[in-house]
Protein backbone atom coordinates (compact mmCIF):
# COMPACT_ATOMS: atom_id res chain seq x y z
CA UNK A 1 0.00 0.00 0.00
CA UNK A 2 2.90 2.36 0.75
CA UNK A 3 4.19 1.87 -2.77
CA UNK A 4 0.78 2.64 -4.25
CA UNK A 5 0.56 5.82 -2.18
CA UNK A 6 3.99 6.92 -3.40
CA UNK A 7 2.98 6.27 -6.99
CA UNK A 8 -0.25 8.23 -6.64
CA UNK A 9 1.56 11.20 -5.18
CA UNK A 10 4.30 11.05 -7.80
CA UNK A 11 1.81 11.05 -10.68
CA UNK A 12 1.21 14.72 -9.90
CA UNK A 13 4.59 15.53 -11.45
CA UNK A 14 2.99 15.10 -14.87
CA UNK A 15 1.19 18.42 -14.55
CA UNK A 16 4.44 20.24 -13.80
CA UNK A 17 6.48 18.44 -16.44
CA UNK A 18 3.90 18.91 -19.16
CA UNK A 19 4.04 22.66 -18.55
CA UNK A 20 7.82 22.76 -18.69
CA UNK A 21 9.66 21.64 -21.80
CA UNK A 22 12.74 23.77 -21.25
CA UNK A 23 14.71 21.33 -19.10
CA UNK A 24 14.20 18.04 -20.86
CA UNK A 25 16.69 15.24 -20.35
CA UNK A 26 18.05 13.40 -23.40
CA UNK A 27 16.88 9.92 -24.32
CA UNK A 28 18.85 6.87 -23.31
CA UNK A 29 19.50 4.67 -26.36
CA UNK A 30 21.15 1.99 -24.23
CA UNK A 31 17.85 1.34 -22.44
CA UNK A 32 16.02 0.73 -25.70
CA UNK A 33 18.79 -1.57 -26.80
CA UNK A 34 18.57 -3.54 -23.57
CA UNK A 35 14.87 -4.17 -23.94
CA UNK A 36 14.59 -4.52 -27.72
CA UNK A 37 12.96 -7.75 -28.81
CA UNK A 38 15.75 -8.43 -31.29
CA UNK A 39 18.44 -8.46 -28.60
CA UNK A 40 16.25 -10.70 -26.44
CA UNK A 41 16.08 -13.24 -29.25
CA UNK A 42 19.85 -13.13 -29.88
CA UNK A 43 20.93 -13.72 -26.28
CA UNK A 44 18.08 -15.70 -24.79
CA UNK A 45 19.90 -17.08 -21.78
CA UNK A 46 16.65 -17.07 -19.82
CA UNK A 47 13.85 -19.14 -21.30
CA UNK A 48 10.37 -17.69 -21.04
CA UNK A 49 7.86 -20.22 -19.67
CA UNK A 50 5.21 -19.28 -22.24
CA UNK A 51 5.42 -18.25 -25.88
CA UNK A 52 3.67 -14.88 -26.16
CA UNK A 53 3.01 -13.18 -29.47
CA UNK A 54 2.30 -9.66 -30.66
CA UNK A 55 3.79 -6.39 -29.48
CA UNK A 56 2.52 -6.69 -25.91
CA UNK A 57 3.77 -10.25 -25.68
CA UNK A 58 7.24 -9.23 -26.88
CA UNK A 59 7.50 -6.42 -24.34
CA UNK A 60 6.24 -8.67 -21.54
CA UNK A 61 8.77 -11.37 -22.48
CA UNK A 62 11.62 -8.84 -22.54
CA UNK A 63 10.64 -7.56 -19.10
CA UNK A 64 10.41 -11.12 -17.77
CA UNK A 65 13.91 -11.99 -18.99
CA UNK A 66 15.40 -8.79 -17.53
CA UNK A 67 13.66 -9.36 -14.19
CA UNK A 68 14.77 -12.99 -13.93
CA UNK A 69 18.36 -12.11 -14.84
CA UNK A 70 18.49 -9.64 -11.94
CA UNK A 71 16.56 -11.92 -9.56
CA UNK A 72 13.86 -9.27 -9.18
CA UNK A 73 10.80 -10.95 -10.69
CA UNK A 74 8.44 -10.51 -7.73
CA UNK A 75 9.52 -6.92 -7.10
CA UNK A 76 9.11 -5.94 -10.75
CA UNK A 77 5.70 -7.59 -10.92
CA UNK A 78 4.55 -5.74 -7.82
CA UNK A 79 5.82 -2.39 -9.13
CA UNK A 80 4.21 -2.76 -12.55
CA UNK A 81 0.86 -3.81 -11.09
CA UNK A 82 0.97 -0.98 -8.53
CA UNK A 83 1.58 1.56 -11.30
CA UNK A 84 -1.27 0.18 -13.40
CA UNK A 85 -3.63 0.32 -10.43
CA UNK A 86 -2.61 3.83 -9.41
CA UNK A 87 -2.79 5.18 -12.96
CA UNK A 88 -6.46 4.17 -13.23
CA UNK A 89 -7.25 6.84 -10.66
CA UNK A 90 -5.08 9.54 -12.21
CA UNK A 91 -6.82 11.29 -15.11
CA UNK A 92 -3.78 13.36 -16.02
CA UNK A 93 -1.58 10.29 -16.33
CA UNK A 94 -4.23 8.47 -18.36
CA UNK A 95 -4.53 11.32 -20.86
CA UNK A 96 -0.74 11.70 -20.92
CA UNK A 97 -0.17 8.08 -22.00
CA UNK A 98 -2.82 8.31 -24.71
CA UNK A 99 -1.54 11.55 -26.24
CA UNK A 100 1.13 10.65 -28.80
CA UNK A 101 1.65 14.33 -29.60
CA UNK A 102 3.58 14.68 -26.32
CA UNK A 103 7.31 14.64 -27.21
CA UNK A 104 9.19 11.47 -26.30
CA UNK A 105 11.63 13.54 -24.22
CA UNK A 106 8.75 14.83 -22.10
CA UNK A 107 7.40 11.33 -21.56
CA UNK A 108 10.82 10.05 -20.53
CA UNK A 109 11.39 12.93 -18.10
CA UNK A 110 8.01 12.32 -16.48
CA UNK A 111 8.57 8.58 -16.14
CA UNK A 112 12.02 9.12 -14.64
CA UNK A 113 10.51 11.46 -12.04
CA UNK A 114 7.74 9.00 -11.17
CA UNK A 115 10.11 6.04 -10.89
CA UNK A 116 12.48 8.00 -8.66
CA UNK A 117 9.73 9.14 -6.29
CA UNK A 118 8.12 5.68 -6.22
CA UNK A 119 11.54 4.09 -5.60
CA UNK A 120 11.15 1.62 -8.43
CA UNK A 121 13.86 -0.91 -9.22
CA UNK A 122 16.23 -0.23 -12.10
CA UNK A 123 14.61 -2.95 -14.22
CA UNK A 124 11.16 -1.41 -13.88
CA UNK A 125 12.47 2.11 -14.40
CA UNK A 126 14.44 1.22 -17.53
CA UNK A 127 11.52 -0.73 -18.94
CA UNK A 128 9.07 2.14 -18.44
CA UNK A 129 11.55 4.53 -20.04
CA UNK A 130 11.64 2.29 -23.13
CA UNK A 131 7.84 2.31 -23.26
CA UNK A 132 7.89 6.09 -22.97
CA UNK A 133 10.45 6.42 -25.75
CA UNK A 134 8.48 4.16 -28.05
CA UNK A 135 5.06 5.65 -27.30
CA UNK A 136 3.88 2.41 -25.67
CA UNK A 137 2.85 3.68 -22.23
CA UNK A 138 -0.75 3.46 -23.41
CA UNK A 139 -0.29 -0.32 -23.72
CA UNK A 140 1.06 -0.83 -20.19
CA UNK A 141 -2.16 -2.39 -18.88
CA UNK A 142 -2.14 -5.05 -21.61
CA UNK A 143 1.60 -5.63 -21.25
CA UNK A 144 1.17 -6.05 -17.49
CA UNK A 145 -1.49 -8.73 -18.00
CA UNK A 146 0.79 -10.65 -20.35
CA UNK A 147 3.66 -10.25 -17.89
CA UNK A 148 1.52 -11.74 -15.11
CA UNK A 149 0.87 -14.75 -17.35
CA UNK A 150 4.63 -15.31 -17.45
CA UNK A 151 5.16 -14.84 -13.72
CA UNK A 152 2.34 -17.25 -12.92
CA UNK A 153 3.78 -19.85 -15.28
CA UNK A 154 7.19 -19.27 -13.67
CA UNK A 155 5.69 -20.08 -10.25
CA UNK A 156 3.69 -23.02 -11.56
CA UNK A 157 0.39 -21.23 -10.96
CA UNK A 158 -2.71 -21.79 -13.04
CA UNK A 159 -5.33 -19.07 -13.09
CA UNK A 160 -8.86 -20.46 -12.93
CA UNK A 161 -11.75 -18.07 -13.52
CA UNK A 162 -15.01 -19.17 -11.90
CA UNK A 163 -18.18 -17.32 -12.87
CA UNK A 164 -21.30 -17.67 -10.74
CA UNK A 165 -24.51 -15.77 -10.01
CA UNK A 166 -23.35 -14.90 -6.50
CA UNK A 167 -19.90 -15.14 -4.88
CA UNK A 168 -19.05 -18.71 -3.87
CA UNK A 169 -19.07 -19.37 -0.12
CA UNK A 170 -15.57 -20.10 1.26
CA UNK A 171 -16.35 -23.80 1.73
CA UNK A 172 -17.54 -24.26 -1.86
CA UNK A 173 -14.55 -22.32 -3.19
CA UNK A 174 -12.20 -24.54 -1.17
CA UNK A 175 -13.86 -27.73 -2.49
CA UNK A 176 -13.73 -26.46 -6.06
CA UNK A 177 -10.07 -25.51 -5.66
CA UNK A 178 -9.25 -28.99 -4.31
CA UNK A 179 -11.06 -30.64 -7.23
CA UNK A 180 -9.22 -28.48 -9.75
CA UNK A 181 -5.93 -29.19 -8.00
CA UNK A 182 -6.53 -32.92 -8.39
CA UNK A 183 -7.39 -32.42 -12.06
CA UNK A 184 -4.27 -30.39 -12.81
CA UNK A 185 -1.99 -32.66 -10.81
CA UNK A 186 1.01 -31.96 -8.62
CA UNK A 187 3.44 -29.21 -9.52
CA UNK A 188 0.63 -26.76 -10.31
CA UNK A 189 -0.89 -24.21 -7.95
CA UNK A 190 -4.51 -23.29 -8.56
CA UNK A 191 -5.27 -19.59 -8.26
CA UNK A 192 -9.02 -19.00 -8.32
CA UNK A 193 -10.48 -15.72 -9.55
CA UNK A 194 -14.19 -15.31 -8.94
CA UNK A 195 -16.52 -13.37 -11.21
CA UNK A 196 -20.17 -12.60 -10.63
CA UNK A 197 -22.53 -12.63 -13.61
CA UNK A 198 -26.27 -12.86 -12.88
CA UNK A 199 -26.97 -13.45 -16.59
CA UNK A 200 -25.82 -17.11 -16.36
CA UNK A 201 -28.92 -17.67 -14.14
CA UNK A 202 -27.21 -20.32 -12.02
CA UNK A 203 -24.53 -23.00 -11.99
CA UNK A 204 -20.89 -22.31 -12.82
CA UNK A 205 -18.62 -21.44 -15.73
CA UNK A 206 -15.04 -22.58 -15.11
CA UNK A 207 -12.22 -21.36 -17.38
CA UNK A 208 -8.51 -22.15 -17.32
CA UNK A 209 -5.98 -22.21 -20.10
CA UNK A 210 -7.86 -22.78 -23.34
CA UNK A 211 -10.59 -24.83 -21.65
CA UNK A 212 -14.09 -23.71 -20.73
CA UNK A 213 -16.50 -25.83 -18.72
CA UNK A 214 -19.92 -24.23 -19.02
CA UNK A 215 -22.20 -25.71 -16.38
CA UNK A 216 -24.49 -22.71 -16.18
CA UNK A 217 -28.27 -22.89 -16.21
CA UNK A 218 -28.21 -20.45 -19.13
CA UNK A 219 -26.16 -22.91 -21.19
CA UNK A 220 -28.44 -25.80 -20.25
CA UNK A 221 -31.49 -23.74 -21.18
CA UNK A 222 -29.99 -23.02 -24.61
CA UNK A 223 -29.26 -26.69 -25.14
CA UNK A 224 -32.84 -27.56 -24.20
CA UNK A 225 -34.14 -24.85 -26.52
CA UNK A 226 -32.12 -26.24 -29.43
CA UNK A 227 -33.39 -29.73 -28.62
CA UNK A 228 -37.02 -28.58 -28.61
CA UNK A 229 -36.55 -26.75 -31.91
CA UNK A 230 -35.35 -29.88 -33.69
CA UNK A 231 -38.01 -31.51 -35.89
CA UNK A 232 -39.58 -34.68 -34.58
CA UNK A 233 -39.40 -37.68 -36.94
CA UNK A 234 -42.47 -39.75 -36.10
CA UNK A 235 -41.26 -42.60 -38.25
CA UNK A 236 -38.51 -43.33 -35.76
CA UNK A 237 -40.86 -43.42 -32.78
Amino acid sequence: MATVSRIRSSLSVFNKILRSNSQLSPLHPQLSKGFSTSSVQKEQKVKVPLALFGGSGNYASALYIAAVKTNALEKVESEILDLVEASKKADTYFQFTKDLSVPAETRVKAINEICTQAKFSDVTKHFLVVLAENGRLRNLDTIAKRFVELTMAHKGEVKVTVTSVIPLPPEEERELKETLQETLGQGKKVKVEQKVDPSILGGLVVEFGQKVFDMSIKSRARQMERFLREPIHFGTL
